[in-house]
């Protein structure tokens, strides 16, 4: 790209965090050391109040916003929201993305060297929760010294560690933003994900987890697990409007080659995922997504769960989205509202389905910059130029 868009964070560099105290996991396997790979925007200002965490999705990382280089085709994931301006203002607010344990982006995972066995980790990396990933999110924002963040800011995946957030560190999160989220999946959700799993752990080439060791990669699985997950993640109309029933030719081969547009569209997904993110971080990632459910310890009751929060939330759902339906974004607004706590809810109508919360739709990007900009009035934050 020739120049950099007026309202873009700009050219980036990813720093990476190294820390040697152990961190202790859910499920009671203890990380020796590890990394963290992130990305700031804006600058932290005096009193480091200004501080705003984004946590990422199933297929994030930490790169949400500007560009690695000056040819990207593409800015980071979110940067239709993170910038000069946007709703997440850096000439207001410091941003802060990480890639989360393990990913397979640079922060410690499948892919990392056990420090104890000198090999890769593969299949016996630990098994992580969202609790887990916020105690690490917690750790480095001690080393950044940010005692408490201005706002927790994520959508999906990233919605539930905002949620667990709110719960742990309570007193470290003055604002909560979950973005097409639920306080738990639904059955439906979690067959999805085994259909996933499954489909990788099938493959030939997976060789139990040890794919590296054999020189091989479980390519073909973890392209069907894109598949599969990609048509969630679009509403029946996008997916209607996008494609609708269009050949990529006049006429039927009748065979079983691409013939739709539509089917050309999930195998060049599937292809272009396979070959840029690891198989074994993708069923660590959905089991994470399976295993949230603060309200499990309180008898399912999630408003008793919710008690230890103490910010305003601001929640948004989207219309068409049927992985997470509005109705599941209600059961959290109505939990908080029963618990006590300031909500403010917002339903997006919008064609594009789960996606849409990657999406720069005018009514989500006004209610997303309305409440940013109270948080920024409340803490005195002033704009920079």
């Amino acid at each position: 790209m020739s120049g950099m868009p007026a309202d873009s964070v700009g050219l980036v560099t990813p720093q990476k965090a190294h820390f040697d105290t152990p961190l202790p996991l859910a499920c009671g396997r203890t990380l020796p050391s590890y990394d963290l790979v992130y990305e700031t925007y804006g600058e932290l200002n005096d009193d480091r109040s200004n501080a705003v965490l984004i946590c990422h999705a199933l297929s994030g990382h930490h790169h949400a916003a500007g560009y690695h280089h000056k040819d990207d085709r593409k800015p980071g994931w979110w940067d239709a929201h993170i910038g000069p301006g946007k709703s997440i203002d850096t000439n207001r607010f410091f941003v802060v993305s990480l890639n989360n344990l393990g990913g397979c982006h640079g922060s410690t995972g499948p892919c990392s060297i056990d420090p104890e066995t000198g090999r890769e980790w593969g299949p016996d990396f630990p098994m992580m929760t969202v609790t887990d990933w916020v105690h690490s999110q917690a750790k480095l924002a001690d080393l950044l010294g940010i005692e408490r963040f201005a706002a927790v800011v994520g959508g999906s995946l990233g919605g539930m560690q905002v949620m667990q957030w709110s719960l742990a560190y309570p007193e470290r999160i003055a604002n909560a933003v979950v973005i097409a989220a639920t306080p738990k999946l639904s059955a439906q959700n979690i067959a999805f994900n085994e259909v996933a799993r499954q489909a990788i752990r099938s493959d030939p080439e997976f060789h139990g987890g040890r794919y590296h060791e054999h020189g091989a990669l479980p390519r073909r699985g973890l392209k069907l697990a894109r598949m599969v997950g990609h048509i969630t993640y679009l509403s029946e109309d996008a997916m209607g409007y996008k494609f609708g029933r269009d050949l990529r030719e006049d006429n039927f081969h009748f065979g079983y080659d691409v013939e739709f547009q539509v089917e050309s569209y999930l195998r060049y997904q599937g292809d272009t995922f396979s070959t840029s993110f690891d198989a074994n971080t993708y069923l660590l990632m959905t089991k994470v997504l399976d295993y949230f459910d603060p309200a499990a310890v309180h008898g399912g009751d999630l408003a008793t769960a919710l008690e230890p929060a103490c910010c305003p939330f601001l929640v948004i759902s989207f219309s068409s989205d049927w992985r997470f339906p509005p109705s599941r974004s209600e059961e959290l607004v109505d939990a908080l509202m029963q618990a006590g706590k300031s909500v403010s809810y917002a339903r997006i109508e919008s064609p594009h389905g789960h996606d849409a919360f990657l999406l720069p739709e005018p009514r989500y990007q006004a209610v997303f910059s309305a409440f940013m900009e109270r948080v920024a009035r409340d803490l005195c934050l002033e704009a920079s130029h």
